[in-house]
């Protein structure tokens, strides 16, 4: 170990809650009238009070356990965002059970693994199509007793005993809660903090998806910690959530259910994942979390959007978006605008930064965070210089999502910030980045193999990410298996010149490619809807994806952007050719990760001739 940097420990929340579960049965007994849930139904909002919040997951918990459900036995969640799964998560833990999320992407073969491997002996399932995928597969699932489906709409076998709808299951629970009214409770009183109280499982970006098993312990941490970072422990009246990440994965777990409950805010759950824009306006969260990938589009959309301003418009932002830039220099150098930058921005908010936070539901954001993945720093400085504050942080499902974050008036473009209180970070051998904090997992569920590999004899977690220092903050390069080696022994991270590309409104997709070769080159997805507008306006015809992607006129556009991104890099770092992808990439097709995450070994057999034409 060759460098270490690590936060004292001050002023965090006192914990006192044994399990997530019991946190929410304080809340509810102390503010029983403040909302917590909000879901549209029908396009209306219907709320749900703490009271009702607990009251839903005590009759959850004791549904399950009426259908034999016991301490130590799995339960999966296969489901959009919404308030049945949050509820059912609570109820499984309170239970003593072990919860296990699925992508609502996953397909037939990846429910299969997932519910075989977690060895689920119940699946709480969202509608038909998820219903379909399980009963496709079950009989190669011993384990599985029962599916309970959340929406009835559409689920057509009705007469299969291993299938309960949820209003019936909920009956069952209150049956249930009649016969044994204090059961839950004493549940809930009986978790040991050390237990598992969740798996989380991996992308799977280079073979199957390992199960990270978090313990009681690990979100409630992970809950207080969040109140420390995102509000500085000072907790605002009221708090509004847009719960739109997956809750499957340990980022969207993070906000819409630990830190919810830690900052007893109110959970409002999009519609779905297309009604995000018109939710975020509608909402106007008080934090929002985003990988970068919904940065860059909104980045993208702000830029069209401007594109298609009368001239005043286009001007005025013109003028001010370079006053942001000057303003956001300034907050790097110095921590703050100081007074003249204040100025500037009060004028330019009155002119043109109101209009655009609000049009991107960012005009009551205190905080905005930007993680699971690396972001190039252009797109932060872009929003910085339209006063939305977005702080980059590291997480791993492994870290039970968090490690480090850049803190207001400490920013560091590039970096993913500094260790949190309590945590210790150090640079290894190889540049590779160990961490050890109460939010470190327990290990991953029937591999002791690869949980050896992760957590070494001192309990330090072994990321697989390479970094350095920057003073007291810390700088990703790449994943360690995804580092590139030319012919020529230059070590070259593709991550920084793929974020730098994906910088371009057009780029929506970029894999670098060079191991081994005797120049950089990448293949390339064009930004459907963003590229399409651009040739439109030119009068460029076209009919399909491929089609416009073919289009001599989008590959001179793409050329002029790697050319830009070129500039930014050493020569022999410089892309030397590209080819542009006839095709959107697809998790179904495998292709993309459940997170949206490039499968590499997939890309390059896949693409294998458009890269060889590169090299030939």
């Amino acid at each position: 170990m060759t460098t270490t940097t690590q936060q004292p420990r001050s002023g965090a929340p006192a914990l006192d809650h044994m399990s997530m579960t019991a946190w929410l049965r304080t809340i509810a007994r102390e503010e029983p009238d403040r909302v917590g849930l909000r879901e549209k139904n029908f396009g209306i909002w219907q709320e749900t009070t703490y009271a009702g919040y607990w009251e839903l997951v005590k009759t959850a918990g004791m549904a399950l356990w009426a259908l034999g459900v016991r301490p130590g036995d799995k339960v999966a969640i296969h489901s959009e965002n919404r308030l049945a799964w949050v509820v059912s998560d609570l109820a499984i833990q309170g239970i003593q059970a072990v919860s296990v999320g699925l992508y609502p992407t996953n397909p037939a073969p990846e429910v299969e693994y997932l519910l075989s491997h977690s060895e689920a002996k119940v699946l709480i399932a969202e509608d038909q199509e998820q219903v379909d995928k399980a009963l496709e597969v079950r009989h190669r699932l011993p384990h599985l007793e029962k599916i309970i489906y959340v929406e009835p709409r559409g689920v057509r076998t009705y007469d299969d005993p291993m299938l309960m709808s949820w209003d019936m299951f909920l009956t069952v629970g209150h049956q249930q809660l009649i016969e044994t009214p204090r059961r839950f409770d004493e549940l809930v009183d009986g978790v040991d903090p050390e237990d598992i109280a969740t798996i989380v499982y991996t992308s799977g970006t280079t073979g199957p998806p390992k199960g990270a098993m978090l313990s009681h312990h690990n979100l409630v941490w992970t809950a207080g910690e969040a109140v420390s970072i995102i509000a500085g422990g000072i907790v605002p009246a009221r708090v509004e959530y847009l719960s739109y990440l997956p809750l499957c994965h340990v980022f969207g777990r993070l906000y819409d259910l630990a830190g919810a409950i830690a900052f007893r805010a109110t959970v409002n759950f999009a519609e779905s994942i297309d009604t995000v824009v018109a939710d975020l306006q509608e909402i106007q969260p008080t934090y929002f979390p985003a990988p970068p990938r919904i940065w860059e589009k909104m980045a993208a959309a702000t830029q069209i959007r401007m594109a298609d301003a009368s001239p005043s418009k286009k001007l005025l932002y013109k003028v001010f978006q370079k006053a942001g830039m000057w303003n956001a220099s300034r907050i790097l150098e110095r921590g703050s605008r100081g007074l003249i930058g204040n100025l500037v921005y009060g004028v330019g908010w009155l002119l043109v930064y109101r209009s655009l936070q609000k049009k991107i539901g960012m005009s009551k954001c205190r905080q905005a965070i930007s993680g699971a993945a690396p972001i190039a720093p252009e797109v932060l400085q872009f929003f910085m210089a339209l006063g939305v504050p977005i702080y980059e942080g590291w997480g791993m499902t492994e870290t039970s999502a968090l490690g480090t974050v850049n803190r207001p008036g400490r920013v560091k473009l590039g970096t993913i910030g500094e260790p949190l209180e309590g945590c210790e970070v150090v640079i290894g051998e190889g540049g590779e980045i160990l961490a050890r904090h109460p939010g470190v997992f327990m290990g991953y569920f029937k591999n002791p193999e690869a949980t050896a590999e992760a957590i070494d004899a001192d309990g330090w977690l072994h990321t697989g990410d390479v970094g350095e220092l920057d003073g007291t903050h810390i700088r990703i390069i790449d994943r360690m298996k995804d580092i590139i080696i030319t012919a020529g022994g230059k070590n070259i991270s593709p991550s920084e010149l793929e974020n730098r590309l994906k910088v371009s409104p057009f780029i929506k997709e970029a894999m670098v490619i060079g191991d081994r070769r005797k120049f950089v080159s990448a293949i390339i997805g064009i930004e459907l809807d963003v590229v399409s507008n651009w040739a439109q306006r030119r009068g460029i015809t076209f009919t399909t994806y491929r089609d416009l992607s073919e289009k001599s006129e989008v590959i001179d556009l793409i050329r002029k952007e790697v050319d830009k991104a070129n500039q930014d890099f050493a020569p022999v770092e410089q892309i030397k050719k590209f080819r542009l992808i006839p095709k959107e990439l697809d998790h179904e097709q495998g292709e993309l990760t459940a997170t949206q995450k490039i499968k590499r070994k997939v890309l390059v057999d896949q693409f294998a001739e458009l890269i060889e034409e590169m090299y030939a």
